[in-house]
């Protein structure tokens, strides 16, 4: 895969996903910062869903290529989820509207995060939002 070293000891599925999200990453619409980003997520039944960063002149209403993903997933009947890439053109991780979106369905799932600078970070989403909002927090 060019632009990613050392993935050697990764597995089949860890690879397709990444590969996924840098599929995706070439479909963004990022006209007004230029930061493409591309996601894929892997639902435990082994179906991938990819998405990507669609920008909007009101910029709040721009979204991020994991919620795009996970929101196709979602829109698909999918509830549990494995692992997350993500692709960028630096390392870079979720926002914390993505991470807390994440951890809704499956706050302990696997996170890629991948460049075109090369290499692959691979971290727990435990590690990036330790402490999730849940409903139950609420009540």
């Amino acid at each position: 895969m060019r632009g990613i070293d050392g993935l050697g000891s990764m597995s089949q599925n860890s690879l397709q996903l990444i590969k996924r999200a840098q599929q995706a990453r070439a479909k963004a619409y990022a006209p007004y910062s230029g930061y493409k980003v591309g996601a894929a997520i892997l639902a435990e039944d082994g179906k991938i869903y990819s998405g990507c960063n669609v920008e909007n002149s009101s910029y709040g209403l721009t979204i991020c290529a994991e919620r795009v993903a996970l929101f196709k997933a979602i829109s698909a009947g999918q509830r549990r989820f494995k692992a997350v890439a993500i692709f960028t053109d630096g390392p870079a991780t979720p926002c914390g509207a993505c991470l807390q979106t994440l951890a809704e369905f499956s706050p302990r799932m696997e996170v890629y995060l991948a460049s075109r600078e090369g290499g692959v970070k691979r971290l727990n989403l435990r590690d990036l939002l330790p402490q999730p909002f849940k409903i139950e927090d609420n009540q």
